[in-house]
């Protein structure tokens, strides 16, 4: 998954090289956006290879279980190029500017097990299994306090560039909010009752 150079053959071929900014502003850029803005978890099931934009739009979801045989690569500099769809954020924030420069400017080809260990993705699973897990955890998660979930997303977009006053006052904001759901109410409730909640997101 990734920009198919292919399909710009036709234009590095002409006289005009394409603007590859606008690409990555008209098409790239939204989708990292959306994905990140959305007020609920993104689940990522990577199967097979995923470079460069396609492992920026795969950083950006919040949670990122792989297959087995899946491998991933930065990409841009094997082409050239410096990297787009928030790659360089999103690998600063898991894995720290010391191994993002070596992703980066190394563009060596990891393997689902080595993504494990530097932290790009949460679960490896068998290639079989993959489809069905991701299912499961996206279901897991659309069974929980989703208004909850929306408040952790929020808070941890929030933290890549704020202070930690900051965060702790907009951590309290939230709270004042989500505090008063029906979810927590009744979540406390079966605490007490020693009973499983349900949850409804409201």
């Amino acid at each position: 998954m990734g920009q198919d150079l292919r399909e710009l053959q036709a234009a590095y071929a002409s006289s005009e090289t394409p603007d590859l900014g606008d690409l990555v502003r008209r098409y790239y850029n939204p989708i990292v956006r959306a994905v990140s803005e959305m007020p609920k978890p993104v689940v990522a099931a990577i199967n097979g290879a995923v470079a460069g934009a396609g492992l920026g739009i795969a950083l950006a979801c919040d949670l990122r279980w792989a297959a087995r045989s899946a491998v991933f690569a930065t990409a841009f500099a094997g082409i050239g190029l410096a990297g787009d769809s928030g790659i360089t954020w999103s690998l600063s924030r898991l894995v720290g500017t010391a191994k993002t420069a070596a992703l980066m400017y190394l563009n060596e080809r990891v393997s689902a097990e080595g993504a494990l260990e530097l932290g790009l993705v949460n679960a490896v699973v068998d290639d079989e299994l993959l489809a069905d897990s991701a299912r499961e955890l996206a279901l897991r998660l659309a069974a929980g306090p989703t208004a909850a979930f929306a408040a952790i997303k929020h808070t941890l977009f929030a933290a890549a560039t704020q202070s930690l006053p900051e965060s702790l006052d907009l951590e309290a904001d939230l709270q004042e909010r989500i505090g008063r759901t029906a979810d927590h109410l009744g979540g406390v409730a079966s605490f007490f009752a020693k009973e499983q909640p349900t949850f409804t997101g409201h």
